[in-house]
């Protein structure tokens, strides 16, 4: 049966945890050749991925928008960056309010991958990938075990690529060696280090105009291209430490140091003129270096209490983060930041030079996480389970402006509760509800700025109350379903018309349900999909919303299926749709991004022993729809469509 150690930090069947749970395999990564978090998160109901200006994972879960709720195997992943999923065993997206489990943030949920690890046993996987606009990829997978006591792995990724859109390039390698060593029968090390360059070409999309998505032609770049580029290098070491003590006491110490270097630059489009003519051009560029420390121990003990069973948990954790950053504003002819620029040809050469402004960013910033954090999983009887814990978390900011030696500083303590209790009339079924809560400090889910007034307030608040039924209707089939109320206070979001700057919009609740479904329906036929219909909406107003209004990129229904179906002698066939209902494009909701419907296929040949041949077509019917923005007016059109071969020899 499926379980998770990331949910309740114990490893526990996913029916019996207390909230909402979409999981991703490396099977259906493969199947639909994902390329990105972004398809992702088409198959994880109630979640859409934002442009994130075209460098970064920018997900909203259940209407809560952040950068920062990412993670890898339990410990924080966090920094602005586009993730691949070449070393990744599966991705887990845990919905509600998770303080109590990951730390501050966290307030709609989070998204975790398990990574590949090193096993007793071989593999040995090879993948050679090409397709539409000039796509090349390569994937490697080696593993094996060296003695009784030694295992070693190694996943691989290279990628040149075009995109679908005009001046669109990626350039992308990753290498992820793994060790693992059984020291004794109870105690289990594991070693792991990566290094993943990314150098792609930042496309922000097109404007609005009169309220929609501006009409041209979905693969006009607006701007000056040979100036838009992100560069990212992330290096990151993870050592564990696994051991059962003779009496039953389980220890699990991880500590993880990462390193990201991110530089990028990019011109943009504006607001369109009123009529319709010309678009407003701007640029900048922004160099962002992070250093993260996170170290967790986590100790597990089972007690049996007559006829009440514990599963108790005890666990810390500490972390140092430290960001520098620096922004310069661009100038067109090295004298104005915004060029003026015809709507019919958008695509400009002209010179753009770089300097600071009086509000550019230069400053440091270091944060510190010290936690301490308790849980009881208690199976009171056959048919009932409770979950109770709280975590006691003290963060504290400490900001430099580089710019006039201002320093400030701010320090929270965070109390994060979460209970759960579980019904199980029959043990394949179970049903559910669950109150948590999260805090967000001030100084926004990347910390990376803080100023005399943020320094003053409370952070936000996330309180998630979820009722939830699932039910593994065979060995191979599982059913969710989940219906929720996310309250939100004193919430930030980007300005609708400058996405640099964050105003307060009060509080906001999103209200919502959603149907996950996952399994083998027959020998022959495999299905993964859901359903979310969910509203994210401002309770209490200020100057930047008012009541009512919605939260951006927060489609009110969305709906996904994928089907996989083996046919007589190694031929299969694959069969997707993907629906999205409209949604706003920013707070002011001026700007509504219309709904869509996606058809996808594939088709599924094994040649001979261990080689197997894949054909890929998304969008199939080559429709026009509008995927995602970052505000108003940077709209992303969807890809047009894109066919994908690839080869995969494996033993």
């Amino acid at each position: 049966m499926p379980r998770s150690t990331s949910a309740a930090r114990t490893e526990t069947l996913l029916r019996d945890l207390p909230q909402s749970v979409s999981v991703v395999s490396k099977e259906l990564i493969a199947d639909q050749s994902m390329q990105s978090m972004a398809d992702v998160v088409r198959y994880m109901p109630g979640i859409t991925m934002g442009l994130g200006e075209g460098h970064r994972d920018a997900p909203t879960i259940r209407g809560n928008a952040s950068t920062a709720d990412f993670f890898i195997d339990g410990v924080r992943d966090d920094a602005q960056y586009l993730r691949d999923l070449y070393n990744v065993e599966r991705i887990e997206a845990l919905k509600g309010s998770n303080a109590m489990t990951f730390g501050r943030g966290g307030g709609g949920g989070v998204l975790n991958r398990v990574s590949k690890e090193a096993l007793w046993g071989p593999t040995r996987s090879l993948v050679l990938e090409g397709g539409s606009f000039n796509h090349k990829r390569a994937m490697l997978d080696l593993g094996q075990d060296i003695t009784d006591g030694v295992a070693v792995r190694l996943n691989g990724m290279l990628e040149n690529s075009d995109g679908f859109r005009v001046s669109n390039h990626l350039e992308r390698k990753g290498i992820n060696p793994t060790a693992a060593f059984l020291v004794s029968p109870r105690t289990m090390v594991r070693l792991s280090y990566e290094y993943l360059n990314d150098r792609r070409t930042i496309d922000r999309g097109i404007p609005s105009y009169l309220g929609a998505p501006s009409v041209t032609d979905r693969t006009t770049f607006f701007g000056n291209p040979s100036i838009n580029l992100s560069t990212v290098q992330v290096r990151s070491a993870v050592a564990s430490i696994d051991h059962t003590t003779a009496h039953g006491v389980h220890v699990v110490n991880r500590t993880r140091a990462a390193r990201y270097d991110k530089f990028y630059q990019n011109s943009y489009p504006g607001a369109v003129s009123t009529g319709g003519a010309q678009v407003a051009v701007s640029a900048y560029n922004h160099a962002l270096n992070r250093k993260n420390l996170f170290n967790q121990t986590d100790v597990t003990y089972q007690l049996d209490n007559g006829s009440v069973k514990h599963t108790l948990l005890a666990g810390a954790e500490f972390a140092v983060q430290g960001t520098d950053q620096f922004r310069n504003t661009g100038y067109f002819n090295n004298s104005a930041t915004s060029l003026l620029v015809p709507f019919t040809e958008p695509t400009v050469a002209t010179p753009v030079t770089f300097r600071q402004t009086a509000t550019d960013a230069d400053n440091a910033s270091t944060a510190n996480v010290a936690a301490l954090y308790a849980q009881d999983q208690l199976s009171l009887s056959t048919h009932w389970q409770l979950i109770a814990g709280v975590r006691v978390e003290r963060f504290t900011i400490r900001f430099h402006n580089n710019r006039d030696n201002a320093r400030l500083s701010r320090s929270d303590n965070l109390l994060s509760p979460r209970v759960g209790l579980v019904y199980k009339p029959i043990e394949s079924m179970s049903l559910y509800g669950s109150v948590s809560r999260s805090y967000l400090p001030s100084s926004g889910d990347q910390f990376a700025a803080l100023t005399v007034t943020t320094s003053t307030l409370e952070p936000e608040r996330f309180t998630n109350r979820e009722f939830g039924f699932k039910w593994d209707v065979s060995p191979l089939v599982a059913v969710t379903a989940a219906t929720y109320r996310l309250d939100r206070t004193n919430t930030s979001a980007a300005h609708p018309l400058d996405a640099t700057r964050i105003v307060q919009t009060g509080a906001q609740r999103t209200t919502g349900s959603e149907v996950g479904v996952a399994g083998d329906v027959t020998q022959w036929w495999q299905i993964a999909g859901g359903f979310a219909a969910q509203q994210a909406r401002i309770v209490s107003a200020t100057t930047a919303a008012k009541v009512g209004q919605s939260v951006a990129l927060v489609p009110h229904t969305s709906a996904s299926l994928w089907n996989r179906l083996k046919f007589a002698r190694g031929i299969g066939a694959g069969l997707g749709v993907i629906r999205q209902g409209s949604m706003y494009a920013a707070i002011d909701n001026t700007v509504t991004l219309p709904g869509f419907t996606r058809i996808d296929a594939a088709l599924y040949a094994h040649l001979y022993s261990g080689v197997r041949a894949q054909l890929n077509l998304e969008n199939a019917f080559d429709r026009h729809y509008i995927a995602t923005s970052h505000g108003n007016n940077n709209i992303m059109p969807g890809a047009a469509r894109t066919l994908r071969l690839s080869v995969t020899a494996a033993r």
